[in-house]
C-alpha cells in the first residue's frame, strides 16, 4: 500500500512536470528554470519517501560536474541541489516513457555510449556549453553500478574541461536505508527494468541520498584520463 500511494501521488507530480516543460519553460529565464527543476525534483524525492542530505559549496558558471553513477533518480537527487546542472546522458532515455521528455526539457546532451563519433561530438557540446557559462554534469562510469565500489571512468567526456580549462566539480551519492549503508533498493543494475526499479523504490522504507559536494579540481593542462584516476579516488575515498 505504501508504494501504491506513493505512485499515486507522484503521476499527476510527472505531468505537472512535462506541462511546464512543454508550456513555459521557453518562456522563463534560466534562473527561473533552475527554480523550477530544483522544486520539481525535491518534491519528485519528498513523493517517493527519500531523504536528501547535502554538502558542500557549488560552483559559479562554467564548469563540469562528475559524479558516481547508482540509479535513475542520481538526476534529480543532483538537480534538487544543483539545478543547473546540464546532463550528458546515454541516448536511449531520451525514448523512456515521461522520463525522457523530463530530461530532455531540462537541457539535457544526449550521447550514443557506443559510438566514439557521437562523443567527440558531445565532448565539443559541453565544452561549447562550458564556454558559455553552463554547468555540464557527466557520469564517467558510463552506467550505474551497485553503489560501494566504482567501476572505472571514461575519461572521453572529461576533455571538454580539459580543453577548456575549466574546474571540475566532484559529486559523492551515496544512497542509504536503515540496515543499510549503500542501500540495495536504490541500485538499477543488471536486467532490472524501469518499471522494477520505480517500485523497489517506492516500496523501500527509509530511503535517503546523501549529496556531498567535494572540493573542485584543475582540469587545466591535466591529461584527461589522470586528470579521471584523481576524481575517481576522490569519489571513492569519500564513499
Amino acid at each position: 500500500m505504501r508504494a501504491v500511494w506513493r505512485l499515486a501521488r507522484l503521476v499527476p507530480h510527472v505531468l505537472h512536470g512535462l506541462w511546464i516543460v512543454k508550456r513555459r519553460f521557453e518562456l522563463l529565464t534560466a534562473v527561473e528554470r533552475h527554480q523550477l527543476i530544483q522544486w520539481w525534483s525535491l518534491k519528485t524525492l519528498r513523493l517517493l519517501g527519500i531523504a536528501l542530505k547535502s554538502d558542500g559549496q557549488a560552483l559559479p558558471a562554467g564548469h563540469l560536474v562528475v559524479a558516481n553513477h547508482v540509479s535513475w533518480l542520481d538526476i534529480a537527487a543532483v538537480h534538487a541541489v544543483l539545478p543547473q546542472a546540464r546532463f550528458v546522458s546515454k541516448a536511449d532515455v531520451k525514448h523512456w516513457p515521461l522520463v525522457g521528455a523530463l530530461v530532455d526539457g531540462a537541457g539535457t546532451l544526449f550521447i550514443e555510449r557506443a559510438s566514439k563519433r557521437d562523443a567527440l561530438r558531445v565532448v565539443h557540446q559541453a565544452a561549447a556549453a562550458v564556454q558559455a557559462g553552463d554547468c555540464v554534469a557527466v557520469f564517467p562510469e558510463g552506467t550505474t553500478g551497485a553503489g560501494p565500489e566504482l567501476l572505472p571512468f571514461h575519461a572521453n567526456l572529461l576533455q571538454a574541461a580539459v580543453a577548456t580549462e575549466a574546474p571540475v566539480l566532484p559529486v559523492v551519492l551515496r544512497w542509504h536505508e536503515p540496515g543499510e549503508r549503500f542501500s540495495t533498493s536504490a541500485r538499477f543494475i543488471g536486467d532490472m527494468t524501469l518499471a522494477q526499479s520505480l517500485w523497489r523504490i517506492a516500496s523501500a522504507r527509509g530511503l535517503g541520498i546523501d549529496v556531498q559536494i567535494l572540493p573542485s579540481v584543475a582540469a587545466a593542462g591535466q591529461d584527461r584520463r589522470a586528470l579521471g584516476e584523481a576524481l575517481r579516488s576522490a569519489i571513492s575515498a569519500r564513499l
